[in-house]
């Protein structure tokens, strides 16, 4: 059960969308609800690890248990609310807010990932393509007796705010 030990900082309003995905996901609107989806709406490009939004949570104010916290992000990902992915160099789940769209047409745009910043970037223009192979991908499966129930592409790499000249600047 989380606690606040002191007055937490007023969190982003949840959206009506996201709120329907609680309802029906079966959670409730808690406090600490409330604080881990504001992380991600006020920064929907964002992605997270569990220490990175354990140390966001406790700067505002509010003192969650760290195994309370990864339940709550691994039921707001099972609700659809975010999006979870693996972070292969550290290791460990990235959480990210769910495009609400994509989800309900069972997939949607790529997007591309900074390895460095790790915000990710969708990239609409190559929505109608990535879903041809999609179907594509889930014909074969079916013609091998699987069901594919969705698929996530994303590219990898570093993006323009991470250039290694912008590391070289920043570094200065």
């Amino acid at each position: 059960m989380p606690m606040v030990t002191r007055k937490p900082k007023e969190s982003v309003p949840v959206p009506q969308a996201i709120q329907t995905r609680l309802e029906a996901g079966g959670l409730r609107r808690t406090l600490a609800t409330r604080a881990v989806v504001g992380l991600f709406v006020a920064s929907p490009q964002r992605s997270l690890n569990h220490a990175q939004a354990l140390s966001l949570l406790t700067a505002r104010g509010l003192d969650i248990n760290r195994v309370t916290l990864y339940r709550l992000l691994e039921r707001l990902a099972a609700c659809g609310v975010l999006a979870r992915f693996s972070d292969d160099t550290a290791r460990t789940w990235r959480f990210r807010l769910a495009d609400l769209h994509e989800a309900e047409v069972g997939g949607g745009a790529p997007s591309f990932e900074c390895d460095a910043c790790h915000q990710q970037f969708r990239l609409p223009n190559a929505e109608a393509s990535t879903q041809a192979a999609a179907a594509r991908f889930y014909q074969v499966l079916a013609e091998l007796g699987h069901h594919g129930v969705r698929m996530d592409v994303a590219i990898h790499g570093t993006c323009a705010g991470c250039t290694p000249a912008q590391l070289e600047e920043a570094r200065r």
